[in-house]
Parts: C-alpha cells; sequence; structure tokens
C-alpha cells in the first residue's frame, strides 16, 4: 500500500477518517493536507453535492516503527516456535526413557515407536502378550496414556497431547463401536425404545456420539457420573 493516498468525503473530518481506515492508521501518524475545502463553493457548485478532499501521507517515524514491530513479531514467533520445538523434543526424549524401562522391567519382547506430529506425540506399541497392556476394554491402556501423557507434560509450558495404541488396538475399537452404534439405532428405531450402553471411556463414547450425529431419526446423550458414565440411544 502507498503511504500517502487522497480520500474523500462530505466533510473535512469525514475525508480524513475514510483515509485512515484505508491506512489503517491513527490520526497522530500521518500528515493531513486539505486539497478541497468544503468551506469552497462558487456560485456553480450550490447544486453539485460536496466533496472535499485531503492528502494523508504516513510520517516517517510511523514506518520505522512499524518495521521495528514487525522485526520484533517475527523474531518473537520464531523464538517462540523454537522453544516450542526444543519442548516437544525434549518431551519425546523422556517419553522414550520411560518405555525403554517399563518394557525392561516387563521382559518381554515388545517394540515401541514415538513421534512427534505437530503438537502430538504418538506412541505405538507392538508385539506378543500385549493384551495384559491393553487390559478389559482398554482400561490398562488408557491408564498407560496418562501416566505417559504426565510424564510427556512435566516440563513444557503448553500442554501436549499424547496418543497412545498398543497393537492397533483403537483403531479396532473404534470399527467395533461404529458397528455397535449402527445396530443399536437401527433397534431403537424399530422399537421405539431408548437403549443405554455400557459405561465407556470419554474417548469411546466421543466415537458413538459422532458416529450418530448425522442420523436425523436418532439422538445420544450421556448420563452417569465417572466410570459409570455412559451414553444412551434414543429416538427423536
Amino acid at each position: 500500500m502507498s503511504n500517502s493516498i487522497i480520500a474523500e468525503g462530505k466533510t473535512t473530518n469525514e475525508a480524513i477518517e475514510n483515509g485512515l481506515k484505508i491506512l489503517k492508521v491513527s490520526k497522530n501518524q500521518v500528515d493531513i493536507k486539505v486539497l478541497e475545502n468544503e468551506n469552497k463553493k462558487s456560485f456553480f457548485s450550490i447544486l453539485t453535492p460536496r466533496i472535499v478532499k485531503v492528502e494523508l501521507t504516513i510520517k516517517e517515524n510511523t514506518k520505522k516503527q512499524e518495521k521495528v514491530n514487525k522485526e520484533e513479531n517475527t523474531t518473537r514467533l520464531v523464538k517462540e516456535y523454537n522453544s516450542n520445538k526444543e519442548e516437544l523434543e525434549e518431551a519425546r526424549k523422556d517419553v522414550e526413557e520411560f518405555l525403554k524401562l517399563f518394557i525392561n522391567k516387563l521382559g518381554s519382547k515388545l517394540e515401541y515407536t514415538v513421534k512427534l506430529e505437530e503438537n502430538e506425540i504418538l506412541v505405538n506399541i507392538n508385539g506378543e502378550d500385549c493384551g495384559s497392556l491393553i487390559g478389559y476394554r482398554g482400561e490398562t491402556l488408557n491408564a498407560m496414556q496418562t501416566i505417559i501423557s504426565s510424564i510427556a507434560n512435566k516440563k513444557v509450558r503448553e500442554r501436549i497431547k499424547v496418543i497412545l495404541d498398543i497393537q492397533n488396538y483403537r483403531e479396532k475399537r473404534e470399527k467395533n463401536l461404529i458397528e455397535l452404534a449402527e445396530k443399536v439405532s437401527k433397534t431403537v428405531l424399530r422399537n421405539g425404545k431408548n437403549i443405554t450402553l455400557e459405561p465407556m471411556s470419554p474417548y469411546e463414547r466421543k466415537i458413538i456420539h459422532s458416529a450418530l450425529q448425522d442420523n436425523m431419526r436418532i439422538e445420544t446423550y450421556s448420563i452417569g457420573e465417572g466410570d459409570n458414565r455412559r451414553i444412551v440411544i434414543s429416538k427423536k
């Protein structure tokens, strides 16, 4: 955008305000020159709509300050990005160190990977005898994820999300829950009676809600507290 513009208005003040909006600056940041005065009229211009023209020029010190502010903002963003990147990497190392000690204690032939993806840490564990790490309906897996999340977030300023999966359990569980949601919804539509599912974790309840959110004939809501919270599927 040019540092100098000509703005118009019915009055001098209106012309100045229009120019300030275009330049996106305040009045004390510009030099103002009136080109056509609102009081300057001739006999032939009496019936003509009044138009005032002003020239606004951004002051030199304002341009310098904008440049300084822009450079400072860029430096701050780069520092924050690098700082966050360092924290993520340190969190990843802490998680890897924990898993190394944990799996050695188990004495099992398990393999694990710890990857960074944006502001998330993705942990995958595979190998024989993973069932005990998953637990009944993923209870042990969820408990492990909570522990690993605490380890990852103990030194950071902004919370890092940790997702743990064991032997692709989450993918399989998600597929089973979607199938369950569709099956139960059909039963509800057929019988007209509400069906309450067994208690589920927040993660699993979210899958059920999402699976049926586009069904115009079905609604879902949660009841209960804590570990006993469950979903009700009903007909609208």
